[in-house]
């Protein structure tokens, strides 16, 4: 009889071994004193409600993986995975997101090794806020090169999802230069790009109503009126310098003005007060309402001096029915600041003025010194942004309806920028910024482009990339405006910096004359 007492008990002993992972498994876990280690950081941000899943690798030693998701309305979302790799189902997160619009989602992180078993991390807490963003975003993508265009082309991505489409690859143009592209009142028509080539010269392109036109005009920058009715652009001269300590690569800038084409009457006009021979203005940027035209300037220094070299933040009043411009103001002074501004681009309902400051020059991705500022424009003060790295922050966009912004930044490694978003409150408050949402959690692990120019509009690009190639060596419509002949001699378009550059192959090109 003992001899079966003692057999129960071992079979009894043996069982309760067996089910014990089970056991210590259905049971919670012990809470970890920190939210678990995320990349992307998405911890503690806010988010467009029309924004695609937000997939991220769990930076946490162990064997499987829990993901748990969950907000005051809709049903959880649960994942578990022997991989890190988080991929988050869009049908669900789309429906998270729209049932708690201006609330709070969770996400519960446990991770099971082999030391101390499962363990349960630090609810992290993000926030879908009520605005939505733009939803479609427009950037270049280039491999960081230092003296050729390679691989490089304009793509469009569709914010709510990963869907990402061309717009205009460099391979349909003898891998000639594509960039600058800009939008009229964050919509996706009509745009201007414009376009470096061996044979097709470097014309603007505009579409309007899905046809395509070159205009032979050489124009960098570029910024469109908000009535549609004029562009504004710099011309620049510009050379690539280089170091051999830290940011190896360096733009001067020689020559530069600005000018006006009126697309009403494909006319060219030099307006003497932002095209002083004494002085290069660059970064043209209308407001809203279009009265005003914001731009940087600095004097004409040689390059061996151009870490000397500083920009002032100016604007001009500009009455579009009279066609009058009024007497330039200057907005941030160089002297005052000691700091070279950048890229002023001023919110939909014009009370914040976002710009960048760095050390010298006029090229702020190379400088890892650039940061974002932002002005209040009743009273001019400005203050620079919590949202800033210690590496180059640029590139910056707002949404259409002024609650987002949009910027490229080389925050993670100082080599590749990549876009970043945050959400801006009524106050001009910034979020924690968030990088693009990618499908795969490992993406930018081995991605090796760089982001430059990203814009945000309302809807996708419609035109075709073969209608955009052909109008550069078979244009269907060319004009070529008239120059103005009051107007001063205005700085020769040799190169046009290409955004992030070190990137830009600057090839010579040839003198514009009057028509």
């Amino acid at each position: 009889m003992k001899r079966w007492i003692h057999r129960l008990d071992w079979i009894g002993l043996s069982m309760a071994a067996a089910l014990a992972p089970l056991v210590a498994e259905t049971n919670l876990p012990p809470v970890a004193s920190k939210a678990a280690r995320l990349f992307p950081d998405y911890s503690g941000v806010i988010i467009p409600p029309n924004f695609a899943p937000l997939n991220f690798k769990i930076e946490e030693p162990g064997q499987r993986y829990r993901v748990r998701i969950h907000a005051a309305q809709g049903n959880p979302i649960e994942i578990g995975s022997r991989s890190p790799g988080v991929v988050i189902p869009p049908q669900p997160w789309r429906a998270m997101l729209q049932a708690n619009t201006g609330s709070n989602i969770f996400v519960d992180i446990s991770v099971k090794n082999q030391a101390s078993g499962w363990i349960q991390f630090t609810t992290i807490t993000n926030t879908v806020a009520r605005e939505p963003i733009d939803g479609h975003l427009v950037y270049r993508l280039l491999k960081p090169l230092y003296n050729m265009y390679v691989n490089l082309g304009i793509y469009q991505r569709d914010l709510s999802t990963y869907k990402e489409s061309v717009v205009l690859h460099n391979r349909s143009f003898q891998h000639g230069c594509v960039n600058c592209h800009t939008f009229l009142n964050h919509q996706p028509e009509p745009m201007a790009l414009h376009i470096r080539s061996e044979s097709g010269g470097h014309p603007m392109l505009l579409v309007q109503s899905n046809e395509v036109t070159k205009v032979m005009r050489t124009a960098g920058y570029i910024s469109w009126h908000p009535s549609g009715r004029l562009i504004a652009y710099s011309a620049n001269k510009l050379s690539l310098l280089y170091h051999t300590v830290g940011e190896t690569r360096d733009v001067y800038d020689a020559e530069s003005n600005l000018g006006i084409y009126r697309v009403d009457q494909n006319r060219i006009v030099i307006p003497p007060a932002i095209a002083r021979r004494d002085r290069q203005e660059t970064w043209p940027s209308w407001s809203p309402d279009g009265k005003h035209l914001y731009f940087c300037s600095a004097p004409v220094l040689p390059p061996e001096r151009l870490k000397e070299i500083r920009y002032d933040l100016m604007r001009i009043p500009y009455d579009l029915e009279k066609d009058v411009w009024g007497e330039v103001e200057t907005l941030v002074s160089a002297r005052e600041t000691g700091l070279s501004t950048a890229q002023p681009r001023v919110s939909p309902d014009g009370r914040f003025l976002l710009f960048c400051m760095f050390k010298y020059g006029s090229f702020p991705i190379y400088q890892p010194s650039s940061d974002l500022y932002l002005m209040t424009l009743t009273n001019r003060q400005f203050r620079r942004l919590e949202i800033n790295s210690p590496e180059a922050d640029t590139w910056h966009c707002w949404s259409s309806n002024g609650r987002w912004i949009v910027f490229s930044s080389k925050r993670r490694d100082g080599l590749f920028a990549r876009p970043y978003f945050s959400y801006c409150d009524g106050a001009g408050r910034f979020s924690k910024p968030v990088i693009l949402p990618q499908e795969d959690p490992a993406f930018y692990d081995s991605f090796i482009k760089t982001y430059n120019l990203p814009e945000l509009i309302q809807g996708p690009v419609r035109v075709k990339e073969r209608d955009l190639a052909e109008a550069i060596f078979k244009p269907r419509k060319v004009l070529r405006p008239a120059l103005d002949t009051n107007a001063p001699p205005q700085a020769p378009s040799v190169g046009e910096a290409d955004g992030d550059a070190g990137e830009p192959y600057y090839r010579p090109g040839p003198k514009e004359k009057a028509p």
